[in-house]
């Protein structure tokens, strides 16, 4: 949520960052309902002023018997009250009118974030591990002989419909072993704390990560009102919702590893084959909250994080910086990591780290007191470490041999029972 009084200030920068984002102008409507609710408080405090002024005369008028006096200054009382009332009214409306405008605008971009329309402007800004040759074809995941075994889109769109997978034997050892791996990794390396949290949250959670308003089709309800997570991100960001923290707890650098639920609105027809867009999968989600100021590192140290997962599964990738008109809705600042996948060619996203300043915080009213100061907003930032699905994909498609069977990396195996491979028929051996 952004900040009236910046806006206010830096009306025409406001309107040139969302211009960046490839939105219209906004300023100026916002600042006129801004105006408008101003102007009916200010009415409503004069008002009050003026009933109060002839509270005190009705008592000195009845006190010398002026009777017509008395009963003018009770009327205008009871004119005030009322005309109170109808400002405060219109004024909460108009307030509640404002708020909803600014709840549906993006977060800006960081001056330093690339100006481009679409994924084609992203910026790669570094590269590791080389994709590996292979003496045959390479086939996607759900197309290695070793892996049919264990991957059953029949019974999944039997149970669920599309868009579902049910994994067997093998193939499900292994997605168990990485979340597992991702896991540890995180919180033996890189000092995240795990945490455990529901997947159902109430409105207030969404509408503080800005899932709500605007992007409700993109999430799953239920009838009670509940939402289902699209990702961790939710609760652990609002683990500090309506908090003041102490400036010595920050920062505070979580990981959670949970199932996810996106209905995946606008997406008919990409990736329909497969296990790479699915409506429920699961996630190691990783979330910071620091102080503004260490916001741009943290980020960075997230990314390295996600990045080094795939490194110790000797996975090529790529990361990339998005463009502004690439960016999620609450962003300031996103890397993408993109994981090489060898049966499509090319790479294809496996995290999204993403610091969003203080937009969120406004959202959840989150704030820390910084030494002899007063409370300020904190900054967020969120990041997959990592989509285990995809990683899956990358594990099983990197890994396939010209007979159908699947090597797996070298640190999986301890999470394996020491086995080492998926076989030609399906076995891990």
């Amino acid at each position: 949520m952004h900040d009236i009084r910046f806006i206010r200030e830096n009306p025409e920068a406001f309107d040139r960052a969302l211009g960046r984002r490839g939105l219209a102008a906004l300023s100026s409507q916002i600042l006129a309902l801004d105006e408008e609710r101003r102007g009916k408080i200010q009415a409503a405090e004069t008002a009050q002023a003026e009933q109060n002024r002839a509270s005190k005369e009705v008592g000195a008028a009845k006190a010398r018997g002026d009777d017509a006096e008395f009963e003018r200054l009770r009327a205008l009382v009871a004119e005030k009250k009322a005309e109170i009332a109808a400002l405060n009214t219109q004024a909460a409306a108009r307030d509640a009118e404002l708020r909803d405008m600014l709840m549906t605008i993006p977060n800006l971009p960081l001056d330093e974030v690339p100006e481009g329309r679409d994924e084609n402007d992203n910026v790669e800004i570094r590269t590791w591990g080389t994709p590996r040759e292979f003496p045959f074809k390479p086939v996607e995941h759900f197309e290695i002989k070793g892996v049919k075994p264990g991957m059953d889109f029949e019974t999944a769109a039997k149970l669920s419909g599309s868009r579902f997978m049910v994994l067997k034997g093998a193939v499900t050892r292994v997605h168990r072993a990485l979340g597992q791996f991702m896991v540890d990794t995180h919180v033996e390396e890189h000092a995240l704390t795990e945490c455990w949290t529901p997947v159902l949250v109430k409105d207030e959670p969404m509408f503080g990560t800005g899932n709500l308003p605007k992007f409700s089709e993109d999430s799953y309800q239920t009838t009670n009102g509940w939402w289902l997570i699209p990702t961790a991100e939710v609760t652990l960001t609002n683990f500090v919702a309506g908090e003041i923290l102490d400036q010595a707890q920050l920062p505070i650098r979580m990981t959670a590893h949970t199932h996810c639920f996106r209905s995946e609105a606008g997406s008919a027809g990409k990736d329909t084959t497969g296990m790479l867009r699915q409506h429920q999968f699961e996630k190691v989600e990783m979330v910071t909250i620091c102080e503004p100021e260490q916001a741009l590192a943290e980020h960075d140290r997230m990314t390295a994080c996600a990045e080094a997962i795939l490194q110790k599964l000797n996975l090529p990738y790529r990361t990339v910086v998005l463009c502004t008109g690439d960016m999620g809705f609450g962003s300031q600042k996103t890397h993408d990591i993109e994981v090489w996948v060898p049966g499509q060619g090319k790479y294809r996203e496996i995290s999204s780290c993403s610091t969003c300043g203080q937009f969120q915080a406004r959202r959840m009213n989150a704030r820390f007191r910084p030494e002899g100061g007063k409370p300020e907003f904190v900054a967020t930032l969120n990041g997959s470490g990592l989509a285990v699905g995809r990683t899956l994909i990358a594990v099983l498609e990197n890994g396939q041999q010209e007979d159908g069977s699947v090597d797996l990396p070298a640190v999986l195996h301890p999470y394996l029972g020491g086995k080492t491979r998926i076989s030609p028929e399906g076995d891990l051996v």
